[in-house]
């Protein structure tokens, strides 16, 4: 088992790379969608790290992602410039997965 990172931000990679996970830098969405289908592809990947600002960049794809795969679980993280709060994500992912507004 094994943790993936899609990050925008060379900083949040290599603090990731000194604990063992790697990586790729993406920044556009043709960028994060490759990374996406190369990540879910690689069975000993069971964790997918992408940080929050890729997740707004790609939320389509990513909760589409969510939506219907079992693995590997795809987890947001702030970054050092994180902006967004994830709660509002997570109760965005709850609200289309199951239907309900939390």
């Amino acid at each position: 088992m094994q943790f993936y990172l899609i990050s925008d931000n060379v900083d949040t990679l290599m603090g990731m790379r000194l604990v063992g996970i790697d990586g790729v830098i993406a920044h556009e969405k043709s960028e994060v969608k490759k990374a996406l289908e190369n990540a879910v592809t690689n069975k000993e990947i069971a964790i997918i790290l992408i940080t929050d600002k890729l997740v707004r960049l790609c939320d389509d794809i990513i909760y589409d992602l969510k939506l219907k795969m079992k693995k590997p679980l795809i987890v947001e993280i702030p970054d050092r410039h994180a902006t967004s709060d994830i709660t509002t994500n997570i109760s965005r992912y709850v609200r289309e997965s199951v239907g309900l507004k939390i």
